[in-house]
């Protein structure tokens, strides 16, 4: 069956529950400015840049010790959203807010992209600690060196959205038919890899984007044989984010969130037709079997459905 539907473009709304994409990029941004503003006021203090390295940074970067990590395991939360230059945030939020937009696209109300995004930062700070402690080039290293970032997750988002939709295509406007997801990501592991060795940094960093990378995989493996490791996390953070509310209101923003698709749906042309029938009116009927099931649909609508696929084919 085929039945012509147009690209849904996805838009920016800040504040929107729904749009998880939005949520991580204004908590990257907040504790940006935070760390910049703490460290201009270390600076005006005469404190000095250490100073704000002993006290705020080594407080909030993951340690590749064991030891030391064992006395800040807060660094494991802190760590994955935490930016001090300009250029690593500037490139982290940008393909955050691209793949995490693909993926959120794509998965519908399924909400992936926070959980994803947490589990492949903690995958690559695993991956991370362990490398640089037992491979030997780097176990010299070990003891003074940590790291930051939303570098795992972000990987973690890009393998992720490859591995959900391998052949899927976006941005039509930019070339005929969209680009494959594949490509875009091919693209950012080039520029990752480049920036990494032009740049000078260590390789190290490598570790916890390769642990990112790997959680994407897994985590989308086991998703589309019917198994979702995030469901527990979205319902955290939404019990904790309306621990106030009364039991009903809870229930029915909870029912709204889980039949949503997403929040990022384009409001259909209601005049586009496909033959006789309403474009709108097969989108919603193709949301509806995408959250609920085929078999959910109503007589009316499996006609409906069945008279649009008739008239494409004509």
């Amino acid at each position: 069956m085929q039945v012509a539907e147009k690209e849904r473009m996805p838009r920016l709304s800040l504040g929107e529950e729904k749009n998880m994409v939005t949520q991580l990029l204004l908590l990257n941004i907040t504790v940006y400015i935070l760390l910049l503003f703490i460290r201009v006021i270390y600076m005006m203090e005469d404190y000095g840049l250490p100073a704000f390295d002993r006290d705020i940074m080594a407080n909030t970067m993951l340690p590749a010790a064991p030891m030391t990590l064992l006395t800040k395991p807060w660094t494991i939360i802190t760590a994955m959203f935490a930016h001090i230059q300009f250029w690593d945030i500037f490139s982290n939020m940008v393909w955050l807010f691209c793949f995490g937009t693909i993926l959120q696209n794509i998965s519908g109300n399924h909400r992936l992209v926070v959980p994803l995004y947490i589990f492949g930062s903690i995958c690559g700070m695993a991956f991370y600690v362990l490398g640089m402690n037992l491979i030997p080039a780097f176990r010299t290293l070990a003891p003074t060196s940590s790291l930051m970032g939303a570098g795992a997750g972000v990987m973690a988002l890009a393998v992720g959205a490859t591995v959900l939709e391998p052949k899927g295509r976006v941005f039509p406007l930019l070339m005929q038919g969209g680009a494959p997801i594949w490509l875009i990501t091919l693209i950012f592991l080039a520029l990752h890899g480049t920036a990494i060795v032009a740049g000078g940094g260590s390789l190290s960093i490598l570790l916890y984007l390769l642990g990112g990378a790997f959680m994407g995989y897994m985590f989308m493996v086991q998703f589309k044989k019917g198994h979702n490791w995030g469901s527990w996390v979205n319902d955290l953070f939404f019990n904790i984010g309306h621990m106030f509310h009364p039991k009903e209101k809870k229930e029915a923003l909870k029912a709204e969130i889980n039949t949503t698709r997403s929040g990022f749906r384009a409001t259909p042309v209601p005049f586009t037709k496909v033959g006789n029938v309403p474009e709108h009116k097969i989108n919603e009927i193709l949301d509806k079997i995408n959250e609920q099931g085929i078999d959910m649909l109503t007589a009316e609508e499996k006609e409906t459905l069945l008279r649009a696929s008739k008239e494409k084919e004509a």
